[in-house]
């Protein structure tokens, strides 16, 4: 606390330089990377359910997870290419 009260009252941040506007709170790079957190905390919530509320087993659940991800994959690859051969055209 003593630390704290001494670096405002010395006005010791000011030799302190500012964050760059890369790593600022409102930055595309600090959304993405809420953005991540909240997935994973949501993919967290439906592991929860399938295991806690529905009764799948932990194994089962993984698989889901896998099985929604591979097919998430082809989807996104299929429209990838979908995208592309119409810019080529």
């Amino acid at each position: 606390k003593t630390d704290f009260i001494n670096f405002i009252s010395d006005q010791e941040w000011k030799s302190i330089e500012p964050v760059s506007s890369w790593f600022g709170p409102s930055s595309f790079l600090m959304s993405s990377m809420s953005a991540l957190f909240q997935l994973s905390m949501w993919i967290r919530h439906c592991h929860g359910y399938l295991t806690e509320n529905v009764g799948i087993p932990v194994w089962g659940s993984y698989a889901v997870f896998a099985l929604a991800t591979l097919f998430l994959g082809l989807i996104l690859g299929l429209v990838s290419e979908a995208l592309e051969a119409d810019w080529l055209l």
